[in-house]
């Protein structure tokens, strides 16, 4: 009963992102492969040797109606040789998911958005939307006061890290700051003013930490350095990702009543070794502050391959502790629907 439940149930991704409006050619494919890198793949490599490469041959081969673990050119053939809809159709229907939560804010000129979405707010760009205004403080405001996003969202750990000072800046330090900005938000004031403003309207708050490609510094991407923000809001902060911190983000979700956790990207990113990441992830966190997302980007695989190895791990790590007779189906059974589906819709008021 709870294998079949867990491939069944209906999810909400609440981190997400569009796919690509063309299908590109091989080499954007497999660049598109490696978080890390922001190159093309060097001669004489492939994208497909990757934990990503593999699970993807595993997991999407079959959608394209070829075998499991076909080779990596009778895949590229065969997803060649599929009109564009329809390969995106294929596989985002087979997710299952009932909602998205969309980050709008990541090469928007370059994806199309999923539906049924709703809208998280990239603040460090609606930022620089109003860093030329007279009065930046004023116009942030106002744009904030006018979004209908269900959250907002910070890439601190992209612009200057999570180690910053997060008390609150006054309007006056905000200015100074805008007009030394350059056009581009990466001075930390400017990072803390965006987020403050957000909690102070009550906007669920989500996080990047853990990995990225190589524009971030991993270092300071360790939510540990989210202490004294957590100390200073009181809205729903959501830690994203959070691999290879997912630990440390367990103990801050049991340790703040408004603190939530996802592992998703590394779940696709991991491959098969999924499985023992999702049981680290349940190690500490609360099964009523997990959540799944794919951060899917770019390649309509993802949005699929996120979904199923997510599937497949929870189903794994339950269904050994329930055969092992530490848990009960039904606790097995509740838990899924938490952290699939449940806990998104109250967080977000969905």
């Amino acid at each position: 009963m709870l294998a079949d439940h867990v491939e069944e149930v209906r999810l909400v991704d609440h981190h997400v992102h569009g796919w690509f409006t063309e299908p590109g050619d091989r080499d954007a494919f497999e660049a598109a492969l490696n978080e890390g890198s922001t190159g093309p793949v060097p001669p004489g490599r492939s994208g497909f040797d990757l934990p990503l490469g593999v699970a993807l041959r595993h997991w999407c081969a079959p959608l394209l109606g070829l075998p499991r673990h076909a080779s990596p050119d009778d895949y590229w053939e065969a997803r060649a040789a599929t009109p564009y809809d329809e390969l995106v159709r294929t596989f985002v229907e087979a997710a299952g998911v009932d909602h998205w939560l969309v980050d709008t804010g990541l090469t928007p000129a370059l994806v199309t958005d999923p539906e049924p979405r709703s809208e998280v707010l990239r603040l460090e760009l609606l930022m620089e939307e109003v860093l030329g205004e007279r009065d930046v403080v004023g116009a942030f405001r106002e744009r904030l006061d006018a979004t209908d996003a269900v959250a907002a969202k910070t890439i601190a750990a992209y612009r200057c890290g999570l180690d910053i000072d997060w008390s609150r800046p006054s309007a006056r330090a905000v200015a100074g700051r805008a007009r030394a900005s350059g056009g581009r938000v990466e001075d930390p004031v400017l990072v803390a003013f965006g987020v403050h403003e957000a909690a102070a309207r009550g906007l669920p708050l989500q996080v990047h930490t853990g990995l990225g490609d190589r524009d971030l510094d991993l270092r300071r991407a360790d939510p540990l350095h989210l202490r004294p923000l957590l100390e200073a809001v009181d809205i729903p902060v959501l830690l994203l990702h959070c691999y290879p911190f997912h630990r440390h983000a367990g103990y801050l979700a049991q340790a703040y009543d408004h603190v939530y956790v996802d592992v998703g990207l590394a779940i696709n990113h991991l491959g098969a070794r999924s499985v023992e990441l999702v049981a680290e992830a349940m190690e500490l966190a609360p099964f009523d502050k997990q959540l799944y997302s794919s951060d899917a980007y770019g390649l309509p695989e993802l949005h699929f391959l996120g979904a199923q190895q997510w599937r497949w791990a929870m189903g794994q790590v339950l269904g050994g502790w329930v055969r092992r007779g530490h848990w009960s189906e039904h606790d097995a059974i509740r838990v899924v629907d938490m952290v699939a589906g449940d806990n998104a819709r109250r967080v977000y008021e969905l």
